[in-house]
């Protein structure tokens, strides 16, 4: 098992507690950065570290604190964004839940570095339970010292606040929350203007997610280059992955990017294998918005090599024979799982999700989970596969955020990979009403490819 960076202590009796934390060498990184460390070491360390955004871009951490504007007299902000909302996407609400004191810890850091005086973390409103255990930790941080005025002495001055969501999964997107943060309707903007040049208040703000901020404390305490070490290629450092749906032990786990994910799926230190013997018929690797893959091509590239969860890894093949790591939301499917079922619902929730600014996403979400109900319940047509495919090329792209796209994948790669199952919706529509279209050959070792 790879090294823990971030859940470490998770299983310390009254770790959420601010004395237990600092047992644990909690703070730390605080004392470090705001003693010895001015705020453009800070982000050189991060950009050192190679860390990714952990909520599913994937883009370069530093690189994008590296973008905030430094205007004189105007404040600049720094925005977490624990709107998890995904399907198959629980780890920040773990962080949360069990270790508070760590994202605060990583919010006082890249704060300083980033110059914020006032930062926020903005919570899903239906995480209630965290966003009370926020709340009391900031309590517990602000009476030790560690926020408000002059912290440690070195004349840094934060506040932090919680703030709750109304339960949009749409202000997971940056702009959109930033919109519901100062109280309005929560649309995405047209962008230009980037936060980093125009965010909250019309002032530069960088947003972040979860663990993206909680990465940060590791990498201060221990620096950049020994973070990179890490991981493998540009898939630096760890990651928190949600693991949900027939495994054997679903949960959050930690992993070195690198791992292999067969390991993950069927090793004791992580998954333990599909539940009540069955085979593994299909993965959603990163999360509802990505591309699922048959279990022949989540375990093994077109190229007979193994998959690995990494960035890079999970993508080979682009969307044709590969997928993405997303936000870690690793949801498994085993032999008696309905992929129509299963994409009819992913559409059901981006279409109940849209904010309906955007007409290809309003109009096409409600057209493809129309079209995929009557393929699962009995009334479809052979011409209903196409269709999806052409609705979701038409969503594709062609929206102001990338709810669209993330509506658009899941379906797109369904039918690519399992039209078989799809046209068997039709075919058999009586029979496909009372069990399920079963493994069929989605498990069978790829052919080999011919070399020239």
């Amino acid at each position: 098992m790879g090294r823990k960076l971030l859940l470490q202590h998770i299983n310390v009796p009254g770790i959420n507690t601010l004395e237990v934390y600092r047992q644990k060498g909690g703070y730390t990184a605080v004392e470090k950065a705001l003693k010895t460390l001015t705020p453009d070491e800070v982000v050189e360390e991060v950009k050192k570290s190679g860390l990714r955004g952990r909520g599913g871009a994937g883009f370069p951490t530093g690189m994008k604190w590296g973008f905030l504007a430094k205007p004189e007299g105007v404040p600049r902000y720094l925005v977490c964004n624990a709107d998890e909302s995904e399907p198959g996407t629980f780890k920040d609400r773990y962080l949360m839940t069990y270790i508070p004191h760590l994202l605060i810890e990583g919010m006082i850091v890249s704060s300083f570095a980033l110059g914020a005086k006032v930062s926020y973390i903005y919570v899903r409103g239906e995480m209630m339970p965290q966003i009370r255990i926020l709340e009391k930790a900031i309590a517990e941080a602000k009476a030790a010292g560690w926020l408000g005025k002059n912290i440690l002495g070195t004349g840094y001055d934060l506040e932090l606040y919680v703030q709750p969501g109304g339960g949009a999964y749409i202000c997971g997107e940056e702009t959109a929350l930033l919109e519901s943060l100062e109280g309005k309707r929560g649309n995405p903007r047209i962008k230009p203007p980037f936060p980093a040049i125009a965010g909250l208040y019309g002032c530069p703000t960088v947003v972040n997610n979860v663990e993206s901020i909680a990465a940060v404390v590791p990498i201060i305490n221990e620096g950049g280059d020994e973070y990179a070490k890490l991981g493998i290629g540009r898939s630096t450092g760890t990651k928190l992955i949600s693991a949900s749906g027939n495994l054997v032990k679903p949960g959050v786990y930690e992993i070195d990017l690198g791992l292999p994910v067969e390991e993950f799926i069927y090793s004791d230190e992580y998954c333990g294998g599909i539940a009540n013997g069955k085979r593994l018929k299909a993965v959603v690797a990163g999360g509802s918005s990505v591309p699922i893959l048959p279990a022949n091509l989540i375990l093994k590239t077109v190229n007979n090599e193994a998959r690995l969860m990494s960035y890079e890894s999970l993508s080979d093949g682009g969307f044709a024979t590969g997928t993405m790591l997303g936000s870690g939301g690793f949801i498994a499917y085993d032999e008696d799982q309905c992929i129509v079922r299963n994409t009819w619902n992913f559409a059901r929730f981006y279409h109940h999700e849209s904010c309906g600014q955007c007409s290809p996403c309003r109009e096409g979400t409600g057209w493809m989970e129309k079209v995929l109900h009557r393929l699962e319940y009995g009334h479809g047509k052979m011409a209903d596969m196409d269709l999806l495919v052409d609705v979701s090329k038409k969503i594709e792209g062609n929206t102001i955020c990338p709810l669209g796209d993330a509506a658009a994948w899941p379906v797109a790669s369904a039918i690519r990979h399992f039209r078989d199952e799809f046209e068997w919706h039709v075919t058999n529509a009586a029979e496909a009403t009372t069990r399920n279209y079963g493994l069929a050959g989605y498990a069978d070792p790829l052919p080999e490819l011919e070399t020239v």
